[in-house]
């Protein structure tokens, strides 16, 4: 499948700002599934790009807007050829789950395995697994258990962007029981660590088809959990839409959690307040491609009389884009 995304991400100040610093993670993947044709950033105002690959081997892409600037945009395109992985079998031997106890596995995926950050074992998880007996499932072999924890939480929690944040911790949706798929996805990473299933968080696009019964934004970032089976390698599940990855998934990087790949990040010198404006695009590709007209874009507001940010502190952190939910 040949697809196009189109990633705009557009930071407004209420004043103007000395100097922003960014990096993004934004670029496809070069996996044997995922053929990259062309990628490019667009930075206004303009500024050098520089790249190098992140400890988990993401491209990473980093700059510095010197000058005074009241609106920062970032626009990233990218042509990628997906084909489907190949079809897993029904099961695994029982045997699987010495495998993953091996001391080769979980030493070369100790970083898959530490709970912690986004994806820790909370009061609120532990709560979470009792009620609905998840450690049941480990009675089948990982593959199925697995694929049943996925259902489970698509099941149990309802898609509702704007009750979690960039930097809610998994608490938070599990209380709601409402959330987004970055939040799916951290619960889903810590369940499978707690079973002793390395499981890495996938943050990346989705060609969205509500027809197959796709419930996430069609308009925002996408996230998912690939897990370590010693028998099939990594392995893409997608609770939000309790499929598994496909071809229709486009992979960007991956990383312990959402902190390690957020699709932008960076700090600014200044006192002025922030707005973000994010917009998606992921289509079939085109003979000819134009300038889609389908991007929504929130527009920023900044109240009147509103909280500035304290002076005399030369940096702040910029508002981060949450994985499958638009800024408004």
């Amino acid at each position: 499948m040949l697809l196009e995304v189109r990633h705009v991400t557009q930071y407004h100040y209420a004043e103007p700002v000395r100097e922003s610093v960014m990096e993004v993670w934004m670029q496809p993947q070069k996996t044997p599934r995922q053929r990259l044709v062309s990628f490019d950033l667009d930075i206004d105002p303009a500024a050098q790009l520089f790249s190098y690959a992140d400890p988990f081997g993401n491209a990473v892409y980093h700059f510095d807007v010197p000058q005074p600037h009241e609106r920062l945009r970032i626009v990233a395109n990218a042509a990628v050829e997906t084909q489907a992985p190949p079809t897993p079998p029904d099961s695994l031997d029982h045997g699987e789950w010495d495998r993953l106890r091996s001391d080769f596995v979980r030493g070369e995926n100790f970083d898959f395995l530490t709970l912690g950050g986004f994806a820790a074992e909370t009061d609120a998880l532990r709560n979470y697994v009792a009620e609905h007996r998840l450690d049941d499932l480990r009675r089948r072999d990982p593959l199925n258990a697995v694929r049943a924890l996925s259902e489970a939480i698509y099941t149990s929690f309802d898609y509702e962007p704007g009750v979690t944040h960039a930097d809610s911790p998994i608490d938070l949706a599990l209380g709601a029981g409402r959330g987004v798929c970055q939040d799916f996805a951290h619960i889903m990473i810590a369940i499978c660590r707690s079973w002793g299933v390395p499981a890495r968080y996938v943050s990346g696009y989705l060609f969205t088809d509500r027809q197959a019964g796709d419930r996430s934004d069609p308009d925002a970032t996408h996230a998912w959990v690939e897990v370590f089976l010693p028998s099939l390698r990594w392995v893409g599940f997608d609770p939000t839409n309790n499929v598994m990855a496909g071809e229709r998934h486009i992979a960007a990087a991956v990383g312990r959690d959402y902190n390690d790949v957020p699709p932008s990040r960076g700090v600014y010198k200044g006192d002025a307040e922030s707005q973000l404006a994010v917009g998606v695009s992921v289509r079939r590709a085109r003979v000819a491609p134009t300038e889609p007209e389908f991007i929504r874009m929130a527009q920023p507001s900044f109240a009147r009389g509103g909280r500035r940010r304290p002076a005399g502190v030369p940096a702040y952190d910029q508002q981060q884009q949450q994985q499958q939910q638009q800024q408004q």
